[in-house]
């Protein structure tokens, strides 16, 4: 792989222009960070002209399907030109959009999960009190997760995975075609409790934002928390 400041640079510029010509409007920024097995993609200042009207109508809903539509179909190029900008390859892309704050996120994961960079837990974050506090929310929404593996990405990234996730009437809905449907019903009921769970005491961290996604088909979810750049007092 190339020297990573410049890969991410260079990243970061492709995402800006692919978000710039389907969607009109480019993001104000792009942060990327790059961590094995994963990458992630943040971006802000993200909501095009006609996405505004539409927001501004109260049809919110529908743009998160365009948006998970385009994606969608954009995947495969993505994943291709990682590839071609890292030399590494990811075999998933997962995305999540925050309208309110005209943010969103890609978290791409690289076939070789095995082999891990990660860094390692702040002194002041508890790691087994947040695991243990991720799982009561999960429990909530539908189950405890059969294991959960969680990757500080940078200093105010902390990227979770889940594995185990689906309760019987999900994977009913995903046989059944309801893939999308599902998604959109699943991540505002999960963000709502994870936003009330005290998660920032055991990261002594303020939580700026929460984006997640899953593969069904593979029974995992990703969470990534967008952390204040401060430890809490």
């Amino acid at each position: 792989m190339h020297d990573a400041r410049p890969v991410q640079s260079e990243v970061s510029g492709y995402i800006s222009n692919l978000l710039r010509q389907h969607f009109g409007k480019g993001p104000a920024s792009v942060y990327v960070t790059m961590k094995r097995p994963y990458i992630t993609i943040h971006f802000r200042g993200f909501v095009s002209p006609m996405e505004k009207i539409l927001l501004d109508q109260e049809e919110g809903k529908r743009v998160l399907e365009t948006r998970n539509f385009m994606f969608n179909a954009l995947k495969p190029e993505i994943l291709n030109e990682l590839w071609a900008i890292t030399q590494l390859e990811f075999t998933e892309l997962y995305a999540d959009w925050n309208l309110t704050l005209k943010s969103g996120m890609f978290i791409g994961v690289m076939g070789e999960e095995d082999i891990k960079d990660p860094l390692e837990w702040p002194e002041e974050a508890d790691r087994d009190i947040f695991h243990k506090q991720v799982e009561r929310v999960n429990e909530e929404a539908a189950r405890i997760p059969d294991t959960i593996e969680t990757m500080w990405m940078s200093n105010r990234t902390l990227l979770l995975k889940r594995s185990g996730v689906l309760v019987g009437i999900e994977k009913a809905l995903i046989e059944e075609g309801f893939i999308e449907i599902l998604k959109l019903t699943k991540r505002p009921l999960e963000q709502k409790l994870l936003k009330a769970a005290p998660l920032n005491h055991s990261l002594q961290r303020e939580i700026d934002e929460i984006f997640m996604d899953w593969n069904f088909s593979q029974d995992v979810g990703y969470i990534a928390f967008i952390l204040s750049a401060e430890p809490r007092l």
